[in-house]
């Protein structure tokens, strides 16, 4: 029985389906309360949250399901180049886009600019609220904090771009493993390179892994429906997380012109940009991405960038601004996508695996 996996046996889960979190406010309670209700494991990104706001998240996922989920963090919340990042540093960046700002009469960032939640202050409602999974991207959390997911009962889960990092991960002790290749959308999550030295292709990537690591495998990009769960499942994973298939969906965080774009012809064109955030990540092209292509390197570092961009209205949830200065996070699957609720997108897979 194609249920019947290493992760599912681990998890308790009864499907080995993988909601992926969604970061930037886009993550929805619906969405992963349903995810979670029809068998999969539900999950939220809370990598914009501060600890009691992941708290008050949680008690309202609990209050629309009883089954276990996940919460998302990343372990590096910040580029190393942060505390280098001055006002005159902030200057040059805004020379790149104060004509952006000009032309929509947006109100400019000043410096400094706001702060954000940091993973300590995150971790520590991990522990309070005790989901059955914590999963996080950009590193390894200490061995302190996951042992002490070991006595809570938390299972743990890493995520990987290249096989070191897989490595590394079962190394330090963490449950499982999320082998995320190129193709998937949003941010490249390596920590052990650069992403741009990092770029594997998800079914590359799975069989590499799970010739090296003995923890459950869940395959990450390109993963739409249930030919990508069949393949994945031939090299080796023992459980996929699909991402852009589910952020499509009507229950999903994001906003009405980021869905219709998902279902567009637009959505064949895809692109890796560090515009939206200062770390590479995949959306669709837009005019903000191709025109600021060569100064890929001159922007500020995370999470910094995201807070004159945000200013500019580039971010879904924003719908005041032109959507050709927006970020529109995409994996390269989307143009096979046709679900626009989740329990449909779920059903249909779950149906043609138990045909398998």
């Amino acid at each position: 029985m194609w249920t019947n996996t290493k992760f599912t046996r681990l998890s308790g889960i009864d499907l080995p389906i993988v909601q992926g979190p969604f970061g930037g406010k886009i993550s929805a309670v619906k969405l992963t309360s349903i995810v979670s209700n029809s068998g999969g494991l539900g999950s939220y990104g809370c990598q914009p949250f501060y600890a009691n706001e992941m708290v008050d998240i949680s008690k309202e996922i609990r209050k629309n399901t009883d089954k276990p989920f996940n919460l998302n963090l990343w372990v590096k919340d910040q580029d190393d180049d942060v505390e280098d990042f001055d006002e005159n540093a902030f200057r040059e960046v805004m020379q790149i886009f104060q004509p952006y700002f000009d032309e929509t009469g947006a109100e400019a960032p000043t410096f400094p600019l706001p702060e954000s939640p940091s993973f300590e202050n995150q971790i520590e409602a991990i522990f309070e609220i005790k989901p059955a999974v914590f999963s996080f991207v950009y590193g390894i959390p200490s061995s302190d904090i996951l042992e002490k997911c070991r006595k809570l009962n938390i299972k743990t889960v890493g995520t990987a771009t290249t096989l070191d990092e897989a490595i590394a991960i079962e190394n330090a002790g963490v449950d499982m493993v999320i082998a995320t290749g190129f193709d998937a959308g949003g941010h490249r999550v390596s920590f052990l390179e650069d992403p741009e030295e990092s770029l594997i292709g998800i079914f590359s990537l799975i069989p590499q892994v799970a010739d090296h690591v003995k923890i459950p495998i869940i395959a990450a990009g390109g993963i739409a429906d249930a030919r990508g769960v069949k393949a994945s499942f031939a090299l080796g994973a023992d459980a996929v997380q699909i991402g852009t298939a589910f952020l499509a969906t009507q229950e999903s965080g994001t906003s009405h012109i980021h869905r219709e774009k998902l279902f567009s012809k637009e959505a064949r064109y895809t692109t890796l940009t560090k515009v939206f955030t200062g770390r590479l990540s995949r959306g669709i092209k837009n005019r903000l991405t191709e025109e600021l292509k060569e100064f890929q390197n001159k922007f500020a570092p995370y999470p910094l960038q995201g807070k004159i961009v945000g200013q500019l209205g580039a971010y879904p949830a924003n719908t005041v601004s032109n959507p050709e200065l927006k970020s529109f996070w995409s994996g390269q699957i989307a143009p096979i996508l046709k679900y626009h609720h989740a329990k449909e997108l779920i059903e249909s897979i779950v149906n043609e695996m138990n045909k398998f």
